[in-house]
């Protein structure tokens, strides 16, 4: 049975109105949808993901009044070497009915005026690692353009929700470096150059891949260290999971105001 066939019998065939991608910090998130969870290993397609701080499951249910699609946990590129590994759940969001997506990720700062436990709301992104999910597409629909890949109508009300939740919301611009390893000190001044804001290891390759299929798309980085070179704080995976409750506690508040105000 195919994963759109176990998601509409277990959590019924009403269209979805927009997919989430949480990262970092915010599995709490998925278990306040009033509906249905199903492990990613039950859905034909889905990545297993072994990053601690992610809970592999899809969500389909009611939060603050729209029925939503939640992906629990993201496979990252640094996995196994695959920048796609993401496409079958975001196939499964559109055939879902889902119309936008919006994502969240865990980011270091490359601005000291944005510190750790703030939120920086993507305008634009820098592929830093190069690689593409849509390497390999064979049609001519793989030619995707990234003018506003960051939805602009999306961006505004998201900011606006900030606003209302009177919660400071920067706007930068995200730079994809591969990892596992953090970025060296070198590569964060090469990225200041380059007009990058934050850095993470995830986002790029889902926005690609959502706006070949189509999908409207917002996201934002919750800041949980400053890049390599920036302070003296110690980067690690474990300073990030204990870092990242800081910002998602705002991010939440952001997210459920956004969905609210949604008509």
């Amino acid at each position: 049975m195919a994963a759109i066939d176990i998601i509409r019998d277990r959590a019924g065939a009403e269209p979805v109105r927009l997919g989430l991608i949480l990262g970092s910090g915010l599995g709490h998130l998925a278990e306040a949808v009033a509906g249905v969870a199903i492990d990613y290993a039950d859905l034909p397609g889905f990545p297993g993901t072994g990053v601690s701080g992610h809970a592999p499951k899809l969500v389909i249910g009611m939060l603050e009044g729209q029925r939503v699609a939640v992906l629990g946990g993201r496979a990252h590129y640094y996995e196994r070497g695959d920048a796609q590994v993401m496409r079958a759940p975001l196939e499964t969001l559109g055939a879902l009915g889902a119309e936008a997506l919006l994502l969240t990720n865990a980011a270091g700062s490359l601005r000291p005026d944005i510190p750790p436990g703030d939120l920086m709301l993507i305008r634009d992104h820098i592929n830093f690692s190069g690689r593409n999910p849509l390497i390999g597409e064979p049609t001519d629909a793989r030619f995707v353009n990234m003018v506003d890949a960051y939805d602009p109508a999306l961006r505004a009300a998201l900011a606006q929700a900030a606003k209302a939740e009177e919660i400071a919301l920067a706007d930068g611009v995200y730079a994809w470096y591969s990892g596992p390893s953090f970025e060296t000190p070198a590569e964060i001044r090469a990225l200041r150059v380059l007009g990058a804001d934050a850095v993470g290891m995830s986002t790029v390759p889902e926005v690609i891949l959502a706006r070949f299929l189509g999908l409207r798309v917002a996201a934002i980085s919750t800041v949980t260290n400053m890049a390599a070179g920036m302070s003296d704080e110690a980067i690690s995976h474990e300073h990030t999971k204990a870092m990242a409750p800081l910002g998602a506690a705002k991010l939440e508040r952001i997210l459920r105001a956004f969905l609210r105000a949604l008509t």
